[in-house]
């Protein structure tokens, strides 16, 4: 096969579709770390967030096949992976909170459309101290205000504001109404302006 940097990603999912691993091994290449930062923002643990992201590239390996239209395969991918952390979220809800991870600059936007991959984030120009560590102090503040939000709207806020899905886009994800998702993110961004107000 000819070098996957070269063909479009449809290509490169159908060619996954039939079995290809260096085509499968491109896309988690290129959505694992997009993957993980929404796992880690809904589950406030590392670990538990690898697992998900494990499990879910195990799903999409073994469901590709059966996956009908080659353009939905990033919103399903997110889908799976959404859906086994509200599973997680459900089965450890009687578990008291435990405090939120330092996310620093994974908080940066991400488009699915222009997944970010293994990059690393925040290697750039070297900014003042007291301001980087204003910035990061925000972080771990939105951090911790995510925690405390339920999980529905939490995942349906990160996916329209992190990952900047569609609308349209989250509603299948989240497989509810559009009107649902609107709902559940003006709640959350009410939420979160609520508890960010200090910081203005």
């Amino acid at each position: 096969m000819e070098d996957t940097e070269e063909l479009d990603e449809l290509t490169v999912v159908a060619r996954a579709q039939d079995g290809d691993l260096q085509a499968f091994d491109w896309l988690i290449t290129a959505y694992q770390g997009g993957i993980f930062r929404l796992c880690l923002r809904m589950l406030n643990n590392r670990q538990d967030a690898e697992d998900i992201v494990q499990e879910t590239f195990i799903s999409a390996w073994r469901s590709l096949p059966n996956l009908t239209v080659p353009q939905a395969f990033v919103p399903w991918l997110y889908r799976t992976a959404t859906n086994k952390c509200l599973d997680d979220l459900r089965r450890r809800q009687r578990r008291p909170v435990e405090p939120a991870e330092d996310l620093g600059a994974d908080t940066a936007r991400e488009s699915p459309r222009h997944p970010q991959g293994r990059t690393t984030i925040g290697a750039g120009p070297s900014v003042d101290p007291a301001q980087d560590y204003e910035n990061q102090e925000q972080m771990r503040a939105l951090a911790e205000l995510l925690q405390r939000l339920p999980p529905g709207p939490r995942a349906c806020w990160l996916l329209r504001e992190v990952h900047e899905f569609s609308y349209g886009e989250i509603a299948a994800i989240v497989q509810v109404p559009e009107s649902t998702v609107r709902g559940r993110i003006a709640r959350a961004k009410r939420l979160l302006a609520e508890g960010m107000a200090p910081w203005r």
